[in-house]
């Protein structure tokens, strides 16, 4: 008996544009069709992508726009993925407050990782992973989250004396997207 791998593509259903290029991406002659393009992040795995914009649509960044399967107002197809260092000195610059803005909308997401996480060898802690959280914030985490767990960001921040944790996780998920990190804990490998 041969057991069938079931394997599920994860998609984004949206995402939150980086930058317009209104004439298309530089020095790829031939390779796309003519026409604008977007380059964007998920709002689930921050999956960065390259998309074709329909014509007379005009985009500026951190709009948000649906890229799932069913049909788009703004996007007419998406090209791909592309990784960290394709993308323009422009998308670089609005991936943080892109990345903010995702954080702050999935809050409780994130919250839930606080409150959740477990040990990814035995000597080290998913929570260690997040710069600026060494072994001494790791443990009042998780002493904190055994008496009560975390509610949102500013109980986490009032609890702990954990400077904005918001920001923690955005610098995380930059490293992730911009180095070939081991641990993934929010992002997916492109």
């Amino acid at each position: 008996m041969t057991e069938e791998k079931e394997i599920r593509q994860l998609y984004e259903e949206n995402a939150y544009i980086l930058d317009y290029l209104p004439f298309g991406k530089p020095g790829t002659k031939g390779k796309f069709r003519a026409g604008a393009v977007v380059q964007m992040i998920g709002t689930s795995y921050f999956t960065l992508l390259e998309a074709n914009v329909r014509s007379g649509v005009v985009l500026k960044p951190l709009d948000k726009v649906y890229v799932g399967k069913e049909s788009r107002r703004e996007i007419t197809y998406i090209l791909g993925r592309v990784g960290y260092d394709e993308l323009t000195a422009n998308a670089r610059m609005e991936l943080e407050p892109a990345i903010e803005k995702i954080v702050l909308e999935r809050e409780k997401w994130f919250v839930n990782f606080f409150n959740t996480s477990q040990p990814i060898t035995p000597r080290m802690h998913a929570l260690e992973l997040i710069p600026g959280i060494g072994k001494k914030y790791m443990w009042d985490i998780l002493n904190a989250r055994e008496r009560k767990p975390f509610v949102n960001f500013e109980d986490l921040q009032k609890r702990i004396n954990i400077p904005s944790p918001s920001k923690l996780i955005v610098k995380r998920v930059i490293e992730e997207l911009s180095s070939d990190t081991k641990y993934r804990l929010f992002t997916r490998a492109s």
